[in-house]
């Protein structure tokens, strides 16, 4: 180890992350000491990562963390979450967003303060490439001055901020390809809650835990959106066509546009949510690259609602992986076998159920008989905590059936999951 470069010893102590860590290990000797001063490019400061941090005062915090910062030179990517911890200094985080803003990269950011510091005014125009802020409080944004000509991911937490302000600090972004918005507060002027997006650069958009009446992102060159719990009366995205992984998750939404140009589409993942399967069908037919089609806790708003296979077969010839949940309500099954036409390239098929019956097995023997070069099934299943006996012998039944298909289906990988 003594004839380790100081530099490769620096890189060393980068990946450890935690600043408990890096202290402890730069006290080894004279050597490290100088690697951490030097050539530490990572520093995170996390209430997670040692008990400790809950037992200490704010001031106590605000000293630590000062003496770390200040002992190094060049730092790269800053991290400082401290989730549960009272209002720290203003000045004393100013300081430290100061001294290092010159050469960070990244800036993870979760202090609340008092009063409120503006991470934009001080972190503008400098060589952030990733910016994650949590709990703040964003106002006049102004991106002429408050500009990130570096910026490529940006991630809102919790933050309060205008709508307009948050379309404002997309245009202070000219390189921005990620972008995330969990539980936002946005402050709207008018009793109707829209906010319009834009951005030309814009690869990758999660949006999480947000109510609105209108959500409109413009993004010529978005080629992955991810929508969880969220309550919406329109979604609409505005694009050419670049779209590849579209994911929706417990989202309430009374119109849903994503864009009429969906040929590059190549995953498709709606769980938890409730579907108008005509119109989400006209919508995503033409989409012939898709090679991922997840259904899971599907709720049909016509309950004779039927998923026809024998379509989707069709206008999805690339198709690999396929996820359906199995639900029973009067007798009728959402996703119907019937048809010739078989689902020639599907090598993984996930299949479950929310409650179980005898028929389950069979509605399982039949997608397999479409799926000719499957390769791998995954089963998952609820199970309840309490069961009577007639539903453990409705499990055990099934075991069973399976038992009895799998030695018909050899070649085929098997999983059980069950929760």
């Amino acid at each position: 180890m003594e004839h380790l470069p100081v530099e490769v010893i620096g890189n060393i102590l980068s990946r450890l992350g935690g600043a408990r860590d890096v202290v402890i290990a730069s006290a080894t000797c004279r050597k490290w000491r100088e690697a951490c001063r030097k050539h530490l490019h990572t520093l995170s400061f996390n209430s997670n990562d040692w008990h400790v941090y809950h037992d200490l005062t704010t001031r106590r915090l605000e000293i630590l963390i000062t003496q770390t910062i200040f002992q190094t030179t060049g730092l790269q990517g800053l991290s400082i979450l401290m989730d549960d911890a009272d209002d720290f200094s203003a000045s004393t985080v100013i300081a430290w967003l100061m001294y290092t803003r010159e050469t960070l990269h990244r800036l993870i950011y979760n202090v609340r303060t008092n009063p409120n510091v503006n991470i934009l005014e001080i972190c503008g125009r400098q060589k952030l490439e990733t910016l994650e802020l949590s709990h703040n409080s964003i106002t006049g944004v102004e991106p002429n001055f408050q500009r990130f000509p570096c910026l490529k991911s940006l991630s809102l937490s919790y933050v309060s901020i205008s709508a307009l302000d948050l379309n404002l600090l997309l245009t202070a972004c000219p390189k921005i390809e990620t972008f995330g918005l969990v539980n936002p507060e946005i402050a709207m002027s008018d009793a109707q809650v829209t906010v319009e997006l834009s951005s030309p650069t814009l690869k990758s958009v999660y949006v999480e835990a947000i109510s609105l009446d209108k959500f409109i992102l413009e993004a010529d060159s978005i080629e992955s959106l991810h929508l969880k719990d969220c309550a919406l009366e329109l979604f609409e995205l505005i694009g050419k066509g670049t779209l590849k992984h579209f994911k929706i998750d417990d989202v309430s939404v009374i119109q849903l546009y994503i864009g009429e140009t969906v040929d590059n589409l190549e995953i498709i993942d709606v769980s938890n949510f409730t579907i108008i399967w005509p119109k989400f069908y006209q919508m995503i037919s033409k989409s012939s690259k898709l090679r991922k089609l997840r259904l899971w806790d599907v709720v049909f708003d016509d309950e004779d609602e039927i998923v026809d296979l024998e379509n989707i077969a069709v206008c999805f010839p690339h198709l690999s992986h396929l996820a359906l949940s199995y639900d029973l309500r009067d007798g009728v099954v959402n996703y119907g076998l019937q048809g010739s036409s078989h689902l020639e390239y599907v090598i993984i098929l996930e299949l479950g159920w929310t409650v179980i019956n005898d028929l389950f097995s069979l509605w399982v023997e039949g997608l397999l008989k479409l799926c000719p070069n499957l390769k791998k099934l995954v089963i998952r299943g609820v199970v309840s905590e309490a069961k009577s006996h007639e539903e453990c012998q409705m499990l055990a039944n099934f075991t069973s059936s399976m038992v009895q298909l799998m030695r018909t289906y050899m070649h085929v990988d098997v999983q059980f999951d069950y929760e």
